[in-house]
């Protein structure tokens, strides 16, 4: 079989990135130019400000993932691009440049979830990982319990109904003033903390696998400006340790509950938050508990990058997916919807 190269691009947020993969598993280039200390004045991203970087770096980004490949752009055979979600100005920028790469080259053009990217970064973590398995999609904008029948075939049976657990701990990592991104501050001060000091609240539904962390960021914003008002001390380790595992032992629980309704044996993880080292450590445990297998992709790929859009577009492409040059940028859409 001819090797396959592909091009992921993804701008569907704060970070500019362009990848070259190698038949759908081989990461040969992944560059990444990240604005989190731009919107760090902000306390989190602002969508104008990252569309507008956007413009100023893809063209770049893309050029040097090429050279990093070893390739030129006339070697490439698919170009995969994030058209949603996300925010709309940001997706707008890679997708235009995807679709003007796409007729100038005369490749084929494939829409990619950002999501399906998410989960396929295990695919690049473990080549030999295949479906079906059950993933927890944890970011600052998602918390998705996904069933993935195969490739390019998913089920969510869980999600948030409020908060995603990502928005949740940079809302409380602001309220701290710990900075933005909120998950790996929080991470980082939890590991001097107690997290039995507060028994913060975990919502369940019955006969539900969704989530919601409102009234867990609500409980904790209460007991802060509480603490204030009387002029106590607050104990930020302690804090952040309370609030990381009401999270993550919801995050846990919900995960394993899928699992065990399916007679799946793996549990894969995949967003930002799946770099969170208490996530990783209870969920290796909870998995090894139930006697299924457990996968976890490196940080730089937890978090947004091209190489994961590059492996979703190489399935998708595979299948005989091809988009058309008047693909549109979708902020709203459903992991099913193509």
């Amino acid at each position: 079989m001819k090797d396959i190269y592909t091009l992921g691009i993804e701008t569907s947020c704060d970070e500019t990135a362009a990848s070259i993969v190698l038949n759908g598993r081989k990461i040969l280039s992944n560059v990444i130019s990240t604005q989190i200390d731009i919107h760090k004045l902000y306390g989190g991203v602002v969508p104008e400000i990252a569309s507008r970087k956007h413009v100023e770096f893809v063209l770049p980004v893309i050029n040097e993932a090429i050279i990093e490949a070893g390739i030129t752009k006339n070697e490439i055979d698919v170009i995969g691009v994030t058209y949603g979600p996300g925010l709309v100005g940001a997706l707008i920028v890679g997708l235009s440049v995807a679709k003007a790469m796409a007729y100038t080259l005369q490749k084929p053009l494939v829409g990619v979830h950002h999501i399906e990217g998410h989960i396929s970064a295990n695919f690049l973590q473990y080549p030999d990982l295949q479906p079906p398995f059950i993933c927890l999609v944890a970011s600052g904008g998602h918390s998705n319990i996904v069933q993935v029948k195969d490739y390019g075939q998913y089920e969510v049976i869980g999600r948030t109904r409020d908060d995603a657990a990502g928005e949740a701990f940079d809302k409380i990592s602001r309220a701290l003033g710990l900075g933005y991104p909120g998950g790996p501050a929080i991470d980082k001060a939890s590991k001097s903390g107690n997290n039995e000091a507060f028994n913060f609240p975990r919502v369940r539904f019955k006969g539900s696998l969704d989530f919601s962390f409102s009234g867990l960021k609500t409980s904790v914003l209460n007991y802060l400006n509480n603490s204030v008002a009387k002029g106590e001390v607050i104990n930020v380790p302690d804090v952040c340790a309370s609030f990381q595992k009401a999270v993550v032992d919801i995050l846990v629980e919900n995960t394993i509950k899928a699992v065990e309704a399916s007679d799946y044996k793996k549990i894969a993880l995949a967003g930002g938050v799946a770099s969170n080292s208490y996530l990783k450590k209870c969920m290796k445990e909870a998995a090894d508990k139930a006697h299924v297998e457990f996968f976890c992709p490196d940080p730089i790929l937890c978090t947004d990058n091209a190489a994961m859009i590059g492996c979703a577009a190489y399935y998708q492409y595979l299948k005989g997916t091809i988009s058309e040059l008047n693909l549109n940028a979708n902020p709203r859409l459903a992991i099913n919807e193509r």
